[in-house]
């Protein structure tokens, strides 16, 4: 009896299939995670890069906070050393480390006095500076001089310690008062008026009741530095003369990249006895201005 051959099957294609198949699955993994790690290479180097700019930008304006203070300091000695207190806005320049940097010296009656501003110039305030319809301008004035006529436990008149204390008036938010902050102040003692020879160009408009034209008219003017000064357009109930020896010293120190670091010192120009110093400073205020992006034609 004849034995056959017993034939095996031949497994040799589909184990051939198989080992093609794992290295294809092999391969797509391996590809998956080099994108993986591509991308999270590609984030931590952007947040690398993010972070540096960052460093990089805080460290500008913390030199630029420094040089504005070092210019306000030496126009500070110049302002110290006259004889008389300014009676007017003097825009300066002082070079520091090979740097020209301007400073506006400003008298502080120049701003509009909380404390002592009677009802239309409030109303005018927030008229003009405050974008607000005349009824609400008008309602928000009669606020702040109720505020300040009721008296403190002392029974003395209560007054507004800080430009801030305007955040207490019902009505005031902070968007009106970041309108308001740089024409107010409330570390005088005023009949109530403004010295048009030291109030800022938008302290002007509000005198003038919004006329842009005649405020910057009697801006230039006054930049002349020559005398005589036509104010005959304003309300002369709203104004008042005479020299304080409070001031507001703002310098504006450029930023590298664009923009610039705002630097502002109020200082009473009143020796100090306790320690002999010529000056005092009672107030700093430091802000980055943004840049302008302007429209591409």
């Amino acid at each position: 009896m004849m034995i056959g051959t017993v034939r095996r099957p031949r497994c040799f294609p589909v184990a051939l299939k198989l080992r093609t198949s794992r290295r294809g699955v092999i391969l797509i993994a391996v590809l998956w995670i080099v994108m993986a790690l591509s991308i999270i290479v590609t984030g931590v180097t952007r947040s690398v890069r993010d972070e540096a700019r960052m460093l990089g930008a805080a460290r500008q304006s913390v030199q630029a906070c420094a040089t504005g203070d070092a210019a306000i300091q030496i126009a500070l000695q110049e302002l110290a050393a006259q004889p008389q207190p300014l009676d007017g806005l003097v825009n300066t320049a002082v070079q520091y480390r090979g740097s020209v940097i301007g400073v506006e010296v400003m008298p502080l009656n120049g701003l509009i006095d909380l404390n002592g501003a009677q009802l239309p110039l409030l109303t005018k305030l927030f008229t003009v500076a405050g974008q607000l319809p005349v009824a609400g301008a008008e309602q928000l004035a009669q606020a702040v001089v109720e505020y300040r006529s009721q008296p403190t436990p002392q029974g003395a008149r209560r007054r507004f310690e800080v430009a801030e204390d305007l955040l207490r008036i019902p009505g005031v938010n902070y968007d009106l008062y970041a309108r308001l902050s740089r024409l107010v102040t409330a570390d005088i003692r005023s009949s109530g008026g403004v010295n048009p020879m030291a109030a800022p160009p938008e302290v002007l408009a509000v005198l003038a009741g919004g006329n842009l034209q005649l405020a910057g008219q009697i801006a230039r003017q006054r930049g002349t530095g020559q005398p005589g000064v036509d104010i005959s357009g304003l309300d002369s109930s709203m104004l008042s003369t005479g020299r304080v020896r409070r001031y507001r010293l703002t310098a504006r120190v450029p930023l590298p990249e664009g923009g610039a670091v705002r630097v502002a010192r109020f200082v009473d120009l009143a020796p100090r006895a306790q320690d002999g110093m010529p000056w005092t400073t009672f107030h700093i205020q430091r802000e980055v201005e943004p840049i302008e992006h302007r429209p591409t034609s």
